[in-house]
């Protein structure tokens, strides 16, 4: 069994309250679960406005189908949600 965590860290530009972050991140959380069928979390910057980290985990029998699940998601971010960049992804396998 090999575990998986990726940490994408996300700039949300325009956002000018911790509201407004919240209404632009749950969609995008919910959407990735659905989607990839992965835990998803935020992880970090919960206090500020324009930054978050969310943390993507998932769990297979090979190490390569983890990693490249989670690159699929970080494109996928990037690809399919033009309010958010995407400023750094860190991938862990374990």
């Amino acid at each position: 069994m090999v575990i998986g965590a990726c940490r994408l860290h996300l700039h949300l530009p325009g956002c000018a309250s911790l509201k407004e972050k919240r209404g632009r991140l749950r969609p995008l959380v919910e959407r990735l679960r659905r989607e990839f069928n992965a835990a998803i979390a935020e992880t970090d910057f919960q206090d500020v406005w324009q930054s978050a980290e969310v943390a993507l985990v998932v769990v297979a029998t090979e190490s390569g189908r983890v990693q490249a699940q989670l690159e699929t998601m970080t494109h996928w971010v990037e690809d399919h949600w033009p309010d958010v960049e995407v400023q750094q992804s860190q991938i862990e396998l374990i």
